[in-house]
């Protein structure tokens, strides 16, 4: 099955792609293009779908990088892509940066970010020749991860106003119910992140995770974001996503992937 590769007219001045999970070797629970070293599949089959994504995108496997992601708002700076067969993995021998955004100015080096339910968020300066990749889950993103992801572009030369950002496949507000702590938390930090909530049943309620992605990345002076639309946990046939795995019971779920690259 062929690949599908969700893009955006706002990064079509880059190679880049959100991944769905079609056109995989992974079976199971896992079927399509499950590229989480960090699951329980077969690790044969996380490397086939790793290597069909950097056919797709017209790099080595060894250019498709990612990190080892831990919710938080720290970005690595690639200089260089890592040897061949280095920090593929998950586990013990997992070499990889732990950190949860990924920048930088050399071409054909290749950023994926995993995500089942979390934003994927792509950004590029074409003028100066910088890409970015972060994963921004509530946390992240409360944390400040797209922000220091802005930062650290700036460090390799872009400039923020010439920054787009597109914010991939993620779970929607209406499949999104949280506790009030949660909301707590964020009341906390700002009362006006009230309107990123909304009623639900007894004490939970919905949350707004890409309107509160956007919200971010504009406050901080992108010069343009966007979200595709898309929800993860209410497309089974073309997402994988964790919190649809949890209602159904089911043991471990497959990670997406998306991708920018020079």
């Amino acid at each position: 099955m062929t690949l599908e590769i969700i893009t955006s007219p706002s990064l079509a001045a880059v190679r880049h792609g959100f991944f769905t999970r079609r056109g995989g070797a992974s079976s199971g629970i896992f079927e399509g293009l499950n590229c989480g070293p960090g699951s329980s599949d077969q690790a044969s089959a996380v490397t086939v779908n790793r290597d069909r994504v950097a056919v797709a995108m017209d790099v080595a496997p060894e250019a498709l990088v990612t990190i080892n992601q831990v919710h938080s708002a720290d970005v690595v700076t690639l200089t260089e892509a890592p040897a061949a067969g280095a920090g593929a993995g998950a586990g013990q021998g997992d070499t990889r940066p732990r950190a949860d955004a990924m920048v930088t100015r050399v071409p054909g080096l290749a950023l994926g970010i995993l995500t089942a339910d979390c934003q994927p968020v792509l950004f590029a300066d074409t003028r100066a020749g910088v890409v970015g990749a972060a994963h921004a889950g509530w946390r992240g993103t409360l944390g400040g991860v797209l922000e220091a992801t802005l930062d650290a572009m700036e460090t390799l030369g872009a400039q923020r106003a010439d920054i787009r950002a597109v914010i991939g496949p993620a779970i929607s507000q209406a499949a999104y119910e949280v506790g009030p702590e949660m909301m707590e938390d964020f009341l906390a930090e700002d009362p006006e992140n009230a309107r990123f909530f909304a009623g639900g049943t007894g004490d939970r309620v919905q949350f707004d995770l890409p309107a509160f992605g956007l919200h971010r990345l504009r406050a901080a002076g992108v010069g343009a974001a966007e979200w595709t639309r898309h929800c993860t946990y209410g497309d089974p046939a073309r997402f994988y996503s964790y919190r649809r795995t949890t209602h159904l019971g089911e043991v471990d779920y497959g990670r997406l992937i998306s991708v920018i690259r020079l």
